[in-house]
């Protein structure tokens, strides 16, 4: 049976459904390939989506001094639509079949040291509600490792603090058991007075950090959490994200002995190849492991 060609504005909005609803991404996720998806249709302004065309795109993104890792993000969302148009019989042909993606970067982790870690997550002190609310928060994410989407959505009722265990909801919607050390559940416990006190009755779940409006706190407001903290611990704030705690936390842990496999679950990796990238260790400590472990290194 030859395919129902369809427009290829009306292929993209399949396309986004079926990421919704079948594959379960995040709404992060989902709103990055609207976003690419709705600039390539932009560029296309109604000619044909064909190898010329999309070179044409490619050719525009470097122009406007994009990284690699961004134009091979758009490339493979587009990619990832006209393979979808020919599977489900909307589309004869992949015109991106022959479409080569740059080099992605492989980034060496932006890891803090524990010394710098520790700084950062005893930074906001406990003088008032706003300070115990960020020691909460920091102390949460180093603990952790959760993604910064992950913490700001979890709620009283996902937190057992006398087993020192989270359930988080990560990406796809999909949900793990993460423990929590002594010194997040000390924080969180310090912490809970004053969002009893603060919290909005009629505000959406039950969440864990709220602002100090009573409502839930934003990603952004995470970030900002973080970089205040790092710039109060003498740390760069252009340096330090929740993210880069993400890699501490991992990079940390392995380099204490804990192995990819336990980390991979802790973090919510679908590979433990992603893992592997998050938690390289620094060449001096490859180097003290080398001394101690093999037998002609001195």
């Amino acid at each position: 049976m030859s395919p129902t060609e369809v427009s290829i504005e009306t292929g993209v909005e399949e396309y986004l459904i079926a990421l919704r609803v079948e594959r379960g991404l995040a709404s992060n996720t989902i709103t990055a390939y609207q976003r690419d998806l709705r600039q390539y249709l932009a560029f296309l302004a109604g000619t044909r989506p064909d190898e010329e065309a999309i070179g044409r795109f490619i050719t525009m993104l470097r122009q406007q001094g994009l990284a690699d890792s961004t134009i091979a993000r758009k490339i493979a969302s587009i990619r990832g639509l006209h393979r979808f148009l020919v599977h489900e019989e909307m589309a004869s042909t992949d015109p991106t079949a022959l479409i080569a993606s740059p080099r992605r970067p492989d980034p060496f982790p932006k890891a803090l040291t524990i010394e710098e870690a520790i700084a950062l997550v005893e930074a906001p002190g406990s003088a008032d509600a706003a300070a115990r609310r960020d020691m909460a928060l920091l102390e949460f994410l180093y603990a952790t490792g959760a993604r910064v989407s992950e913490t700001v959505g979890v709620d009283l009722g996902h937190i057992d603090l006398d087993d020192k265990v989270v359930r988080v909801t990560g990406k796809g919607s999909k949900q793990r058991l993460v423990p929590l050390g002594r010194k997040a559940v000390e924080a969180i416990e310090a912490w809970l007075p004053d969002r009893l006190s603060l919290v909005k009755r009629n505000v959406a779940g039950d969440p864990l950090f709220i602002n100090l409006r009573g409502r839930r706190l934003s990603r952004q407001g995470a970030f900002d959490i973080v970089k205040k903290h790092a710039a109060s611990a003498d740390i760069d704030p252009s340096k330090v994200s929740p993210h880069v705690l993400r890699h501490s936390t991992a990079t940390h842990m392995v380099e204490a002995g804990a192995d990819l496999r336990s980390v991979q679950e802790m973090l919510g990796h679908a590979t433990i190849s992603t893992t592997q990238v998050y938690t390289r260790v620094s060449p001096a400590h490859v180097m003290e492991i080398y001394v101690e472990a093999h037998p002609r290194s001195r």
